[in-house]
């Protein structure tokens, strides 16, 4: 199944101690780009949840970050950490000594110090299987974007297919009358200037032919779109590989523009480009 690379998940699950909410989203990206956002006491099961992306994801751009808050407790004790506070209060002392002042410390700077004082916290060990499980559902969330989104971008690169063989085979139909128009113009003109050479209008027509030759780049054209259809179903990575044959069908495009000496390939030759050019658009979102 083609895949998108961009996509957005968000899982949330409330617990007995609080809530675990999850955010995933994903952009295109030339290889697999991960960014994992963590509180400070998860910062562990970073590996495990990156090892997790790995296992289902090959490219994009992935930005994941978790959301934790405990419930609010009115029971909830708070505990002092009296021998930080007592280091604090000499340390200060100490200041006092050597600056001669004797400010003493105040009580809510010395409680707004880091780690002085302490509330009961949910051990990260025992909930750490939870919030794996929640961001495995937050995962699969996000695959099943990328997957329903990739479907619509199959859909309209087969509907780019078909209007770009519409034109190989209006080309290949109007062929002939161009090159039958090109004769009968080059006929004209020699018969304005000298008395028809039926050789060397012969030598003409064929040199014209030659510069009018697109047979080999409808026919390469056509094969890369049978390449296209067959990846399309396909159940791999497939995006540098269609984004590299849609730089083949704009490169024979090209050609075909380069070689156009009538106003309806030239025509042709533009809207192939259009096409192709839509077509490169979204290949750039595929995995």
């Amino acid at each position: 199944m083609i895949c998108s690379m961009t996509a957005f998940a968000r899982f949330d699950q409330q617990e007995t101690w609080g809530q675990i909410c999850w955010e995933l989203r994903s952009v295109n990206h030339r290889y697999l780009d991960i960014c994992i956002r963590l509180p400070d006491d998860c910062r562990r099961l970073e590996i495990k949840i990156r090892e997790h992306i790995q296992q289902y994801l090959k490219r994009g751009k992935v930005d994941c970050t978790l959301y934790f808050q405990m419930n609010q407790n009115e029971n909830v004790k708070l505990h002092i950490n009296k021998t930080l506070a007592q280091q604090l209060c000499e340390a200060t002392e100490e200041i006092n000594k050597i600056t001669g002042s004797s400010d003493l410390p105040n009580a809510l700077d010395i409680l707004r110090w880091p780690g002085v004082l302490e509330t009961e916290t949910v051990d990260v060990n025992t909930i750490s299987e939870t919030i794996i499980m929640v961001f495995q559902k937050a995962l699969e969330q996000l695959i099943g974007h990328r997957e329903r989104e990739g479907a619509q971008l199959a859909g309209f690169i087969e509907q780019r297919c078909v209007a770009i063989l519409d034109q190989v085979r209006e080309i290949s139909n109007e062929l002939p009358m161009i090159l039958q128009a090109q004769r009968e113009r080059l006929e004209t003109r020699l018969t304005e200037l000298v008395e028809v050479n039926s050789e060397r209008l012969e030598q003409e027509m064929i040199v014209l032919a030659q510069k009018m030759d697109i047979a080999e780049e409808l026919d390469r054209i056509k094969t890369h779109i049978v390449e296209i259809r067959k990846i399309l179903s396909e159940n791999k990575v497939v995006g540098r590989r269609l984004d590299f044959l849609v730089q083949e069908l704009h490169r024979e495009a090209n050609t075909l523009g380069a070689k156009s000496n009538h106003i309806n390939t030239s025509h042709h030759a533009i809207e192939l480009k259009v096409l192709i050019e839509q077509m490169r658009e979204q290949t750039q979102n595929i995995e």
